[in-house]
């Protein structure tokens, strides 16, 4: 296949009825955060998202609360009011008390991370806070994309349902190249930037639970003990243990043609 032809199918031909049970659960996940304060804002995402995750993970650490709104994928972000607000129609999107508008969940977590520096999410100091970013770029640019594009692939989203193994394979390789990295850079630490939890730790744990969900079995994921370390420390931490929930890891990679 051309690989031009892959890229712009990106684009297109999303079947609605794969993303609807993906982005729609049957019920709204509960998450109660508790804080010092009122709400900091409104959030539109679902918990299913790795990225509402980040959100929700660093306000919690951050020991602020956020108004997780109900949300129907189709429904609530086709809907006016939620378009007068976030044109493109996506989630994560996120309202300040104030009016403030957000999409991205980084950019989103970041910002929420940024409201309470003590909490030690963005490290202790600019060199810290650097390398914070560095790695949350690197998780999602390195790793999850990957992941989302195989994934993406095998549920038929792309035009006519286009599937490539030759595709397949090279993303798959990438990732392996990603997730080599990355276990030998958290060898001898247990978390990415400072001796305590930051928002790349938590990024990197949604990230890692997603991918053990689609392209990590138990055979690829036994040869990144490092990776499955940090993550098991992460998303048990108690105060965001409830938001990443429980892990729903396969045995064997997601497949073309038996992919659910």
């Amino acid at each position: 296949m051309d690989p031009a032809v892959f890229a712009a199918a990106v684009y297109k031909g999303f079947r609605i009825k794969q993303y609807l049970r993906v982005f729609s659960p049957p019920q709204r996940p509960k998450v109660h955060l508790s804080g010092p304060m009122a709400p900091i804002g409104a959030l539109w995402g679902v918990l299913r998202q790795r990225q509402t995750k980040y959100i929700l993970s660093a306000a919690a650490i951050a020991g602020l609360e956020v108004d997780l709104k109900p949300f129907e994928f189709g429904v609530t972000n086709k809907s006016p009011g939620f378009l007068d607000k976030f044109t493109l129609g996506k989630i994560p999107a996120f309202e300040g008390n104030d009016g403030f508008t957000l999409l991205e969940g980084a950019s989103i977590a970041r910002y929420v991370a940024s409201l309470v520096p003590e909490s030690g999410l963005l490290g202790d100091n600019l060199k810290d806070a650097a390398q914070v970013d560095q790695w949350i770029h690197f998780v999602e640019h390195e790793i999850s994309a990957y992941t989302d594009l195989i994934w993406q692939m095998l549920m038929g989203f792309f035009a006519e349902k286009t599937y490539s193994e030759q595709i397949h394979k090279s993303l798959l390789e990438r990732q392996e190249r990603s997730l080599k990295f990355l276990e030998q850079s958290i060898n001898t630490h247990e978390f990415l930037v400072t001796d305590k939890i930051t928002l790349a730790d938590i990024v990197l744990a949604a990230v890692i639970q997603r991918a053990a969900g689609v392209t990590l079995g138990a055979a690829e994921r036994a040869l990144y003990p490092n990776i499955f370390a940090h993550h098991a420390k992460v998303a048990a931490d108690p105060r965001i243990k409830d938001i990443f929930g429980a892990a729903e890891f396969v045995e064997v990679p997601l497949a073309f043609g038996k992919a659910d």
